[in-house]
């Protein structure tokens, strides 16, 4: 009895060991856990919502300026369409700043997937590549890290709308806040609405480590914002509008944009895109389902001579009315018959005769 009693003592201390130690580790595992979320409870809002512009109006329906900020989704971005807002897709919409550059019958392929080169140094934004159309069909302007043409320039990408039943491309512009660009998720940091991958601070860019390839050594204005949810976009839908595109609408904040000065694309933008346009290698051919050059490492230097102004905003084309109908004419009448009270015409009266001497 007094074995067993011994036996049952030393198995319970054994246990009583056993469950300290687990205890303690997970003791140990819960304040790490812990620590990390308060670090990201702790970093507060995102500093690159700065890039946004703050409206000032409400649009029927919509969200108004309180409700400003992106709000990202991992759904897939051909869901239903927002029937909040009353905002027009046709090409000509005021909400677009810069009007179509391209048109083309069918859509543009998919986006590419691809690996951001890393940011050359400070005061570069990052200008995602994106599909063109030439009269062989499209090709793919590579991705490109451009300097701002002025300090506090933010990049707004171009796309691809649907209108009229037909596709239409409007360009990219510079303005002090992100615009609307069709809600097309381009990645490294264009999710579709604004631009996470870093902000102007007291006239030098700051660049998110979080979304943005740096390398500290030659990039110094850097931060670390990781309380952010990544967008991904499964579908990699490329245009916005029709059947299969993206179903998203301007915000107020992105009309607002749209209304400050703005400037359009540097001549030296234009110059790489064109520099594409005759190279086989980044047209989608069906022997061919990828671009050869899908982002370059070269930066583009800035055109100092763009500066952002008040552009007028595009008007949209008349509704078409039916043609009027045509003017009632008076019928032509017969000629009236003669008068029976008309005088009847009497033959001249005859000369006196002349009087021969």
């Amino acid at each position: 009895m007094t074995r067993f009693a011994g036996s049952f003592s030393f198995g319970s201390l054994a246990l009583a060991v056993v469950l300290c130690a687990v205890g303690c580790h997970s003791n140990q595992d819960q304040p790490s856990t812990d620590a990390t979320a308060q670090n990201q409870a702790d970093q507060g809002q995102d500093p690159a919502a700065a890039n946004l512009a703050t409206a000032s109006y409400n649009t029927t329906g919509a969200a108004s300026a309180s409700s400003s900020a992106p709000q990202p989704s991992s759904a897939p971005q051909s869901a239903s369409p927002d029937t909040g807002s009353d905002y027009s897709e046709s090409a000509d919409d005021s909400t677009y700043a810069e009007p179509p550059v391209a048109t083309a019958p069918q859509p543009p392929p998919a986006l590419p997937d691809y690996q951001q080169p890393p940011c050359p140094g400070d005061g570069y934004i990052w200008t995602p590549g994106y599909w063109n159309y030439a009269s062989t069909g499209y090709y793919w302007v590579p991705g490109v890290w451009t300097r701002a043409p002025y300090t506090g320039a933010l990049w707004t990408p171009g796309f691809w709308a649907f209108a009229a039943g037909h596709y239409v491309r409007h360009p990219g512009y510079w303005g002090s806040h992100i615009g609307y660009y069709g809600g097309i998720n381009y990645g490294h940091g264009y999710t579709g609405a604004g631009y996470e991958g870093g902000y102007w601070n007291n006239n030098h860019f700051s660049y998110n480590r979080a979304v943005t390839n740096v390398n500290t050594t030659v990039v110094h204005n850097v931060y670390n914002y990781t309380n952010i949810t990544h967008v991904t976009n499964v579908t990699r839908v490329s245009y916005n509008g029709g059947s299969g595109g993206v179903q998203v609408r301007p915000r107020p904040v992105e009309i607002a944009a749209r209304r400050e000065p703005i400037a359009p694309r540097m001549a030296t933008q234009m110059q790489h895109e064109e520099s594409y346009r005759n190279t086989k290698e980044q047209f989608v051919t069906p022997e061919r389902a990828r671009p050869t050059n899908l982002a370059v490492n070269k930066p583009i230097e800035a055109d100092h001579n763009v500066k952002p102004e008040v552009r007028p905003l595009p008007q949209p084309r008349p509704e078409p009315h039916p043609a009027p109908p045509p003017a009632h004419r008076e019928q032509s009448k017969p000629p009236a018959p003669p008068s029976a009270h008309r005088e009847e015409s009497k033959p001249p009266a005859p000369h006196p005769p002349t009087e021969h001497k």
